[in-house]
């Protein structure tokens, strides 16, 4: 059977797919053991403990193991994973939620990984008290995170300062790392809206939440340009990884100001290349929206909703002008960054937003031409971090270097599809690509998936959980 796996996957570098395809997620359970380890914490050190949860992964056991025993190992080691291991909660003094997220193997709470990481279990919150006011904890440490320094990116516990202490940037002892990215501000909103429309409650939408809103709107009209290159924001490291700081000492590559928004680094705490990152805008431009209509519903603020409403259109208009470039194979396509004045760069890097999380994270649908039209040039040789090896095929990051694929490339392939097939090859990768481990990790090397980075990454592990979810749990 293994060499059958290998030579289906050798077929399909080839592009010989229907000559011969992937075996179902049902062959695979026959390659693997009747039983595998459970690698989730005891209960008792387990950091966060949901009934909710527990109740669904209990629901899904027959149902997966049915299917594959290592998809229902994987499952309940993944799924959970968040709430196992990265879930710091507590009521302040004054009696408020706050909760804390670890990434995972680095102690440090990004906005962006902890959005997602509880992302997947809001549609339980309304069975779990107790997970509502987690959720509720993290949104009001994003939020109170945001106000300390819109610019940041990670934070720690509290004001312990960080091995990055000495980055050449407006450092505070609160703050993990100070990379200014779009989807920072984006994923907190995001949550936000979602928890909202989901419980009801409206209460996260206070003082704090409109001096947050009002920090967002600052940094993202002072980085549309209009002033000059010189922002308030400039970043420098002392490093030998070129991706790690920043060109034109701190200020990054010359933007024209045409109505986009600049991001000084990607979502993978990479630098951009050019200022203008085109996923990161669309999402800027979704959250907007959300903003406004919090801002006019809950908070009878019409002023800043209307500054949240027009900076939406003034970006989403720039999209449309700026964003669209002509592939000579492809033809019109989204292109990952531009400048503003002509340039632009066409791949895709696996961190979301991406191209690929488009419809999963924005308000671009999925069947829009031209993103499918990007879809098929990013999965392809057209995108010089997509990779194919032995082991597997899908879209890396320069974050990781070459020759490293990443999982959450095609969970996000999968949850981005409209094709049931296409949805279960890419989570049978995943699981064939686990390194033995049971859990995801950031990338593999494209010729042998145990050769890995990160062993603890909680969001890949909660991602994975959702796709299971979105194909068997309904």
């Amino acid at each position: 059977m293994r060499k059958i796996l290998f030579a289906t996957l050798l077929f399909l570098i080839q592009g010989q797919l229907r000559a011969l395809p992937l075996p179902s997620v049902a062959e695979l359970a026959r390659v693997t053991k009747d039983t595998f380890t459970d690698h989730r914490p005891a209960p008792k050190e387990r950091l966060f403990r949901s009934k909710a949860i527990d109740e669904k992964i209990r629901e899904m056991e027959k149902r997966l193991r049915a299917v594959s025993p290592q998809l229902w190992w994987m499952f309940q080691n993944c799924f959970p994973n968040t709430l196992d291991t990265t879930v710091h909660y507590q009521r302040t003094d004054d009696g408020d939620d706050d909760t804390f997220v670890y990434t995972g193997d680095i102690h440090a709470m990004w906005l962006r990984d902890s959005a997602a990481q509880v992302w997947p279990y809001l549609p339980y919150m309304k069975k779990d008290k107790a997970l509502q006011s987690m959720i509720r904890g993290v949104i009001r440490r994003q939020l109170a995170c945001i106000c300390i320094d819109p610019y940041a990116n990670a934070f720690n516990i509290g004001p312990t300062g960080s091995e990055w202490q000495t980055d050449n940037t407006a450092m505070k002892p609160e703050l993990h790392e100070r990379k200014y990215e779009i989807d920072s501000l984006c994923y907190p909103i995001r949550l936000a809206y979602a928890y909202w429309k989901l419980t009801g409650d409206d209460t996260i939408f206070d003082d704090r939440w409109l001096q947050a809103i009002n920090e967002v709107l600052r940094v993202f009209t002072e980085q549309q340009r209009r002033q000059g290159n010189r922002t308030s924001y400039r970043f420098t490291r002392t490093t030998s990884a070129l991706h790690d700081t920043v060109s034109n000492y701190g200020y990054g590559h010359p933007a024209n100001p045409v109505g986009l928004i600049a991001s000084t680094f990607r979502p993978s705490d990479d630098s951009s290349v050019f200022p203008f990152l085109i996923p990161s805008n669309f999402f800027a431009v979704s959250v907007l929206r959300k903003a406004a209509e919090v801002l006019q519903k809950v908070n009878d603020d019409e002023e800043l909703a209307n500054r949240c409403s027009a900076l939406a259109a003034e970006v989403s208009n720039a999209l449309k002008q700026y964003a669209i470039v002509d592939h000579p194979r492809y033809g019109r396509v989204y292109a990952f960054e531009v400048d503003g004045f002509g340039s632009h760069l066409l791949m895709d890097d696996a961190n979301a937003p991406s191209l690929l999380s488009l419809p999963y994270l924005t308000d671009v649908p999925v069947d829009d031409p031209i993103y499918q039209n990007t879809r098929r040039m990013i999965w392809s040789t057209a995108n010089p971090y997509f990779f194919q090896g032995r082991a597997a095929e899908g879209i890396g990051s320069p974050h990781t270097g070459y020759d490293n694929v990443w999982p959450m490339s095609l969970i996000m392939k999968a949850l981005t599809s409209t094709c049931r097939q296409e949805q279960e090859e890419c989570l049978q990768l995943v699981m064939q690509t686990d390194g033995g481990t049971g859990f995801v990790h950031e990338s593999f090397q494209k010729d042998d998936a145990t050769r890995f980075t990160r062993s603890w990454f909680a969001w890949a592990n909660t991602l994975f959980g959702e796709l299971v979810l979105r194909l068997y749990g309904e």
